[in-house]
């Protein structure tokens, strides 16, 4: 097949319509109105290689994740993705690798009508960014800030699988053949919690992705709530893989995955305990697992309990300068 050029990159593969723009791909700046009476949420997210995923991944699992990042970020907002800016950093105009890539970032954005409006392409490291703009009605979005002593804490999906993909691929674990392709799925294919987002507007008070770990996500509700919180261990909800290794000698690394490993792309989030009942009927409405994990108390910080009991060493979460 004949090079791509960069126009050729984005008429081909880029270029699709958008009818509720006032004016999308193919002008200097794209045009969009929020629909009467909603705020815009605004969120972006880079995915880097070598740092965030691997050379040489499957490009229709990172066109799918690519996206599914920034949709995590509208789910902890309350928030109904509307448009998305695409910009791409490529080391070659590869006509099958982004082909691949375009059909996994576009099958998510039709699942959740998600329209791309512009964006940017340029040669160089592969690296990837995606701008994300959903509606909220005015006032009604999510926040961090809104968690109140005697909530219950919430998280949906299960925690650490990413991780424990990422720690039996550099070595550190050994996952079974079935344990691995379960942790990998987590990892490149995650889900994001739009449909439940939306219905938390009615019931949660605070609310975040764990994109960087629950201890980490978590401390900055608490810190921008000015509340503390205690969490069981033995709530949190884990895999099969998870929980094998929390038995025997891959206890310490298990703990780290599900605490801090990041790229969950869960929601944690807060409720008025009132709200429990709710907040589990409506999870299972929408079939998504949501687990209660803890509380809410007054003061500052979190403390993990163990299964017996114990108060423990919080690993720090994820830092990508640490």
């Amino acid at each position: 097949m004949a090079a791509l050029t960069e126009f050729d990159l984005i008429d081909r593969y880029f270029s699709r319509p958008s009818p509720s723009a006032i004016l999308g791909v193919g002008d200097d700046a794209a045009i969009v109105a929020p629909a009467a009476g909603c705020d815009l949420a605004v969120s972006v997210d880079m995915l880097v290689e070598g740092r965030h995923f691997s050379a040489g991944v499957d490009p229709r699992s990172l066109g799918h994740k690519a996206l599914a990042v920034n949709l995590s970020d509208m789910a902890a907002m309350g928030a109904t993705p509307r448009w998305a800016l695409l910009a791409g950093a490529l080391p070659e105009a590869n006509p099958a690798w982004i082909e691949a890539f375009a059909g996994g970032f576009f099958a998510l954005a039709d699942e959740y009508r998600v329209e791309l409006i512009g964006g940017d392409t340029t040669r160089g490291p592969l690296n990837l960014s995606v701008t994300i703009l959903g509606e909220v009605p005015h006032g009604s979005a999510l926040r961090r800030s809104g968690a109140r002593s005697g909530d219950s804490i919430w998280v949906s999906g299960r925690l650490g699988d990413a991780a424990l993909a990422l720690a039996h691929q550099q070595g550190t674990i050994e996952l079974s053949a079935e344990e691995l392709a379960s942790c990998l799925r987590a990892l490149m294919w995650p889900q994001p919690r739009v449909r439940l987002g939306l219905r938390l507007r009615q019931l949660a008070s605070a609310a975040i992705d764990i994109s960087d770990g629950l201890v980490g996500d978590l401390a900055h509700i608490l810190q921008s709530s000015a509340v503390g919180a205690e969490i069981a261990l033995a709530s949190l909800p884990r895999s099969r893989a998870a929980e094998r290794l929390l038995a025997g000698d891959g206890r310490a690394i298990a703990l780290q995955c599900m605490l801090a490993g990041g790229d969950d792309y869960e929601l944690c989030f807060t409720s008025a305990a009132v709200h429990d009942r709710s907040v589990a009927a409506a999870a299972l409405e929408l079939g998504v697992a949501v687990c209660r994990v803890g509380t809410i108390v007054d003061g500052d910080g979190l403390v993990v309990r163990d299964e017996n009991g114990a108060r423990m060493a919080l690993p720090r979460g994820f830092d990508h300068f640490a």
